[in-house]
């Protein structure tokens, strides 16, 4: 070997060292940088004939597609169970734990016990304004439940608004990167901090919901949701919120736009085409999944149940069950009077049909009728059949005629319906025979010598009726029911069901506590429709124990699920961290290899400078 190629071998040594180097202190001072992945030199050995000398090659990044995709595939489930979580742990802090201070059961039980107090002392004052003491409390406990879960669902859309700018950045953030990775003319290292970002980038967007990455040959990459809603792909598409004012209990989400009152999530493709993300059901997780969840579905439901036991209280109080007089026949049957019936307000007959089934309908009294026909059956599977009383005549009325020509078409296996006035005659026939009747209407009047009362009211000092007109009575009434303030003022309208009650009368008292053990509800619609779907029934007490119960199994359900994708994702990234961060100790042990090959290079050009200085001092 002559000293010119030995010298070109060292200088070519010191160079690939000298690169090999700047890539080491370049991990070093990185270390602790997120998203950065480390670099290391790909040495290339050249030989040429009996010469073989080394030359830096590219900088290689760590990089593993396999497991990139498992995090991207993981970051959006866990930002949606987290999301979850942490909103339904505050529903969790709100309900209180069974049997806790101020949870919705324990007051429940509070307002039953000064009931069943005030059955045995009607007389004692103090008796009487604990009971109003305790159906304010339960009343403001159901406002307050109530004004928590919007005031979360007015959050969630706060947080759209904002997620939605920040999706927005990120993207045209990504845009530029890719505008510049697509120059093959960027020299490496730029290169390799532009895939830092373009992950970087990826994994922020993908926190806020479920992405389909495809990464192109030259590094750039296209995004789209899992679903096929493009979101860059060359140029962006573009986000937007569109608020639709403050929630409230009776905003809810809605497929058709006419009824829809929550705010719109739409994208808008660089073609200009217009999309509803929330619609379409594009967004399945991530943390917009997580807050669009909620918003329309869990938070909407948790509303629904609070709503279904204000009306079932109200009720409670307020209901007068009257049996229908019994006819010996033949044909043997009941008539019932509908006259006190209000809109909301229904009528049960219990019948055997020719089959020998015992069958039980209700009906309930419908004035709106965009509402009819009704055809779901309730929470204990009996047929309900909606009858607009009016008929085709004016609001108010009763058309027995129409009333019971829609009985008979309606329940085609049970008795013969027929009545004059606001007398319903309900007959045995060959199909069906009754075996009980009864009215269930609403009192309106505190002393109309009904022992039922109005002790809670809708807003304006509105009786709660379950009427089904426009949304309906019961959306949002957790919200808005109030006590009476006529019995605030004079307790003794808890007694006095007429103006010549005896102060120790203890009727209207014994027949609340009775109802509360007795009378039944059921919820008007499903929740959790996801998993089978459930309704509430039974009795007052039996509602608020199945709401504390589900409500809890699902939030300790969220918490679980998040603390579980926490881990993965923990798992997952400690893995990357092992596949791409810097471990000092290998770069300072790699850094004193480079250091004594920098040296070693260096002595053999220095020695063969002295031999070439050497030489030409001989021929002088």
């Amino acid at each position: 070997m002559g000293l010119t190629v030995a010298i070109g071998n060292a200088l070519s040594g010191l160079k690939a060292s000298q690169t090999a180097l700047e890539v080491i202190s370049r991990n070093i001072s990185n270390a602790g940088t997120p998203g950065y992945h480390k670099q290391t030199l790909n040495v290339v050995e050249v030989g040429r004939g009996d010469n073989s000398y080394v030359r830096a090659g590219n900088v290689d990044r760590a990089f593993d597609s396999i497991l990139q995709n498992y995090y991207t595939k993981q970051v959006p489930e866990t930002a949606y169970s987290v999301t979850r979580g942490t909103f339904l742990d505050r529903m969790q802090t709100a309900l209180g734990k069974p049997g806790s201070a101020g949870s919705l059961d324990t007051m429940l039980g509070k307002l039953q016990t000064s009931l069943d107090a005030l059955g045995t002392s009607p007389d004692n004052y103090a008796t009487r304004a604990d009971v109003v003491t305790k159906a304010t409390d339960m009343a403001n406990t159901l406002n307050r439940l109530s004004q928590e879960v919007q005031a979360m669902r007015r959050e969630t859309e706060t947080r759209m608004a904002s997620t939605v700018d920040q999706v927005n950045s990120m993207l045209t953030s990504l845009r530029d990167v890719n505008l510049v990775l697509a120059d093959y003319g960027v020299d490496q290292n730029t290169r390799n901090s532009l895939l830092d970002q373009r992950d970087r980038l990826v994994s922020g967007l993908s926190e806020t919901m479920d992405l389909r990455v495809d990464y192109n040959p030259d590094g750039t990459v296209r995004l789209a949701t899992r679903s096929g809603a493009a979101l860059l792909d060359v140029k962006p598409s573009l986000l937007v919120f569109e608020q639709a004012g403050s929630l409230t209990p009776t905003t809810e989400f809605n497929i058709d736009d006419s009824k829809n009152g929550v705010g719109k999530l739409i994208i808008e493709t660089p073609n200009g085409t217009r999309i509803d993300l929330v619609k379409d059901g594009a967004i399945r997780s991530g943390s917009l999944g997580a807050l669009i969840e909620l918003r329309d579905t869990t938070l909407q439901d948790a509303q629904r149940q609070l709503d279904d036991i204000a009306a079932s209280l109200a009720q409670v109080f307020s209901s007068v069950q009257e049996p229908g007089t019994a006819v010996a026949g033949p044909p043997s049957g009941f008539d019932m009077d509908l006259s006190k019936l209000q809109d909301g307000d229904d009528f049960t007959i219990k019948y055997r049909g020719n089959d020998g089934v015992e069958r039980t309908a209700k009906v309930v009294r419908v004035d709106d009728p965009a509402k009819l026909p009704l055809t779901s059956p309730d929470s204990f599977g009996n047929q309900v059949v909606g009858v607009r009383f009016a008929g085709n005549g004016p609001a108010g009325s009763v058309d027995m005629s129409y009333i019971t020509s829609v009985l008979n078409s309606s329940l085609t296996v049970g008795p013969t319906f027929s009545g004059t006035g606001s007398t319903l005659e309900v007959r045995a026939n060959g199909n069906g025979t009754p075996i009980n009747a009864s009215t269930r209407w609403t009192a309106t009047d505190l002393q109309g010598g009904q022992l039922a009362m109005p002790l809670f009211l809708d807003a304006e000092g509105k009786p709660f009726t379950n009427s089904l007109a426009g949304q309906g009575q019961r959306l949002g009434f957790a919200g808005r029911i109030t006590i009476n303030p006529a019995v605030v003022a004079d307790n003794t309208l808890l007694v006095n069901y007429n103006a010549t009650t005896a102060s120790g009368d203890n009727k209207r008292v014994d027949y609340i506590a009775e109802q509360f053990n007795n009378m039944r509800f059921g919820s008007n619609s499903q929740v959790g429709a996801k998993n089978g779907g459930f309704r509430l029934s039974g009795s007052l007490t039996d509602m608020v124990s199945q709401v504390m119960e589900y409500q809890g199994s699902s939030i300790q359900t969220a918490l679980s699920a998040s603390e579980t994708n926490s881990q993965t994702l923990d798992a997952i990234t400690s893995r990357m961290e092992e596949s791409y961060g810097v471990d000092i100790n290998e770069e300072v042990a790699r850094l004193m290899e480079l250091q004594n090959a920098y040296a070693a290079n260096a002595r053999v050009a220095s020695v063969v400078q002295e031999l070439l200085d050497t030489l030409m001092q001989s021929f002088t």
